[in-house]
């Protein structure tokens, strides 16, 4: 059923199928297709879900923007693109909005593929001033000189370096290019750290606010009369900045022309702002205020649970959660929160770092208990990575949570600032392997890969809650006693399977992975959280005559060569089985281990395939790569054959040849 039978868009917004729509609206119209767009998303991701609050945050400012500037001719980059919702309604999606992040629907992020209006495809924070320079250089080296180029940016992206390093190549260019700055004091937790304060301080100045507004008028009459009164705007404007604000020329430092602040959340004056700035060449910085959630009240309060809270009650703002019949296992988030603080309390040299996410990865569960061990450094992965390395060089143990497809951004300071210095920095991979409706900007399946391959560094994953916990301790207590490598630990976005997980914390020897179930014909491998799923596949063909073995290794590096001796020696087929990328990952280690060492087993392997996979639920997308239950166990019958429910007995099973 189309959603255009469920939800309907008000009057005015069932006009605006495009920006040429909206561009044939009255001004004086404009706010209340604002109200209908914001009601609209509010109806669409009550009943199906999604990113929130940053969409209604900045309805006022994707109206303005489409409405002044020429897009898809002029080009418009939105930063991450979890605001970008009032902007796909208006670009030709509002139909299927309703697909929005679901399998085969589309995507919760702008994208190239999916829409001309989509300049850049977006998922990682910082990224837009620096997309949106290269294509205004582009511009003007076609000749194209008219074209605007828009990057809307948030204050909390604003904190990431490429941000800095795009504004810092913008100012030194003469590239038509609008920075809008979009001010709300949040990313998904409130935003920390001096340019935060720095904003604030801005936004909030009333002696400045009033002067600003008093020259403005006054150049209003001036330009009435005739009297050109740019260059005279210029200096008054320098000059009460500078007087009025501590290092209030921190944009114009860098050449970029400062305006602001506005109100983000009048359209009216928003369009007549955007205009002027139409009219100004070169890179200049347009500073907006909002609201995360603005018009949803619940949102606006509670703007971290509102990121993205599910489906709800429009009218109540009751959040839908599943009862649960019976206890239920935690996710691996909440593990890894209160296992270091009970790590934390146990060795004083204990602190924990994420740039950015404290309630996402739980660290917020130490910030509550231990603050002054615990910090949210900004969205800045490269330098939390570092921050970590300068920690470990003075004896603490820094455990660094960072989701996997986030720690690329970081990979060189890994390799430079940990491994090579032989640093002991734990790093905790959150959202390891598939992550679901975020999509293919988010997806964890490199990091088995792209962490084997360095020195001085563990590699591991956990099979369930109790393993993490072990693990965590483990790498504790390596850092503390050996402290000359780094150790890696990731496990998976969303639930375990153990509901009683608090467990005594025992250490697990290094590069040791264990059996666990013992079996014939064909050895299972697998690696972190996806063994339960072998599990759950070959447990439903046990009473049709199969009997295969599994074995948890634990570690990709270093690989338990002990253990894979005995399984190649024993056995002619092996299915290696992971949740990340099969190129350079667990199975290809298990390959290389078998041709260091001469052995000819028939090896299959299963995990994710060289491709791009796209939004979805997790299940979705581990069928379409071929490693959901129902997939192993189709495996499973494809190596060993179909047979009946009656055990067959093997002639050379019965003269003791079980291989090599």
């Amino acid at each position: 059923m189309s959603v255009s039978n469920i939800i309907k868009p008000g009057p005015l917004l069932e006009k605006v199928n495009y920006p040429e729509d909206l561009r044939k609206l009255p001004l004086g119209e404009l706010q209340q297709l604002c109200f209908e767009l914001r009601d609209y998303i509010i109806d669409v991701v009550s009943v199906y879900g999604g990113h929130f609050g940053a969409s209604l945050g900045v309805v006022e400012l994707t109206v303005a923007l489409h409405y002044v500037f020429n897009t898809p001719d002029d080009k418009l980059v939105w930063d991450v693109g979890h605001q970008a919702y009032g902007h796909k309604i208006i670009t030709g999606r509002r139909d299927l909005f309703h697909t929005n992040r679901r399998y085969g629907g589309i995507s919760g992020f702008p994208k190239i593929k999916e829409s001309p209006y989509d300049h850049f495809g977006v998922g990682h924070s910082s990224t837009s001033i620096s997309a949106a320079l290269g294509m205004a250089i582009a511009s003007k080296l076609k000749g194209e000189e008219h074209r605007h180029h828009i990057a809307v940016i948030g204050d909390g992206a604003l904190t990431g370096g490429l941000a800095f390093e795009g504004m810092n190549n913008a100012g030194a260019s003469d590239a038509n290019l609008l920075i809008v700055l979009n001010d709300n004091c949040m990313s998904i937790d409130p935003n920390v750290g001096a340019l935060k304060e720095y904003l604030t301080d801005i936004a909030t100045s009333s002696t400045y606010n009033k002067l600003k507004d008093e020259v403005w008028k006054m150049l209003g009459v001036l330009n009435k009369l005739g009297i050109h009164a740019q260059e005279l705007a210029s200096k008054i404007e320098h000059t009460f900045k500078s007087f009025l604000l501590k290092h209030s020329n921190f944009f114009e430092s860098l050449n970029l022309r400062y305006f602001g602040p506005v109100d983000g959340h009048d359209v009216e004056h928003l369009v007549h702002v955007l205009e002027d700035l139409k009219k100004i060449p070169g890179p200049k910085l347009l500073h907006c205020v909002t609201v995360k959630g603005k018009g949803y009240a619940p949102a606006e309060k509670e703007q971290t649970i509102w990121h993205a809270p599910g489906t709800f009650d429009k009218l109540t703002g009751k959040i839908h959660k599943k009862p649960a019949e019976k206890p239920q296992p935690p996710n691996y988030q909440e593990v890894f929160g209160h296992t270091i603080v009970e790590l934390a309390r146990m060795n004083p040299k204990v602190v924990g770092i994420t740039p950015a996410m404290p309630s996402g990865s739980s660290l917020n569960i130490m910030m509550r208990e231990i603050p002054e061990r615990a910090f949210d450094v900004g969205i800045c992965e490269q330098h939390a990575v570092t921050f970590s390395a300068g920690l470990a060089t003075q004896g603490f143990i820094p455990f660094c949570n960072i989701y996997s497809t986030f720690m690329q951004r970081a990979y060189d300071q890994v390799i430079h600032d940990v491994c090579i210095q032989e640093l002991p920095v734990i790093f905790c991979l959150d959202r390891a392997g598939m992550v679901g409706a975020d999509g293919a900007t988010h997806q964890g399946t490199y990091d088995l890969a792209y962490f084997r391959c360095l020195p001085n560094l563990v590699v591991s994953a956990p099979m369930n809650e109790q393993e993490l916990r072990n693990l965590m301790y483990t790498a504790m207590l390596d850092a503390e006693e050996y402290g000359k490598r780094a150790f890696s630990i990731r496990y998976p976005r969303g639930q375990g399977v153990m509901p009683e997980w608090r467990t005594p914390l025992e250490r697990i020897p290094i590069g040791k992975g264990r059996m666990i179930r013992a079996g014939e014909e064909l050895a299972i491998l697998t690696i972190g959280h996806v063994g339960n799923l072998a599990v759950k596949a070959y447990t439903d063909l046990l009473s049709e005559g199969y009997n295969p073995a599994h074995y948890d290794m634990r570690f990709v590096k270093p690989l338990d060569e002990e253990l894979l001796h005995e399984i190649f020696q024993k056995f002619d087929n092996i299915l290696t089985i992971e949740d990340g990328c099969l190129m350079g990952g667990f199975g290809s280690a298990v390959l290389e281990f078998m041709a260091d060492h001469g052995y000819h087993a028939r090896v299959y392997r299963l995990g994710v395939p060289d491709k791009v996979v796209e939004h979805g639920t997790q299940e979705e997308q581990y069928r379409e790569c071929g490693y959901d239950v129902d997939s192993i166990r189709m495996k499973i019958k494809e190596i060993l054959g179909e047979r009946s429910t009656e055990p067959v007995l093997d002639e050379k099973k019965l003269q003791g040849k079980f291989g090599r």
